[in-house]
């Protein structure tokens, strides 16, 4: 018996996946965090997301001229657009004045187009009427691609 391999002890073949032995288990926050890193969010990002209050969201511009930028959402319209005015200032010439709107309801968010001649698009699909807001989501407006991230407390809280 000494001779034998751990392996064949238990009729498994060498290097087979045994679930019985499985050790090591991963919660909600690890999937969150791996989740995270799979989207292209660095670590001072991830602190930022994690350190987000209940009722707030943040949208990190990837692509676009200001890539990077990070807008957060803690009111219950904040409105994206060229307007220097405007929440959310974009400014490019493919995006109109008061272009989109990002609405909060309770914790929940959605986004809404404003009648802009290019459009806004919700993973790569343009939005006709108010769509609600996924983690890990990318809107589109004019030029510039928004990832959505929820507060981590609000998303714990929905699980």
């Amino acid at each position: 018996m000494a001779d034998t391999p751990p392996d064949a002890r238990d009729g498994a073949t060498p290097g087979e996946y045994r679930p019985h032995e499985t050790t090591v288990h991963y919660g909600p926050e690890f999937a969150a965090q791996l989740a995270a890193l799979e989207a292209g969010v660095n670590t001072e990002e991830h602190e930022v997301i994690g350190a987000l209050p209940s009722g707030s969201a943040l949208l990190i511009v990837r692509r676009g001229p200001t890539a990077g930028a990070r807008f957060l959402l803690d009111a219950d319209v904040t409105v994206a657009g060229r307007h220097p005015e405007a929440d959310i200032f974009l400014d490019d010439v493919t995006v109109s004045r008061k272009h989109a709107a990002f609405l909060r309801q309770g914790t929940r968010f959605s986004v809404r187009d404003l009648g802009s001649l290019n459009g806004t698009f919700m993973g790569g699909d343009r939005i006709d009427d108010t769509v609600v807001l996924i983690d890990g989501c990318e809107v589109q407006v004019g030029k510039f691609h928004l990832t959505f991230y929820a507060s981590r407390v609000d998303l714990a809280a929905s699980a």
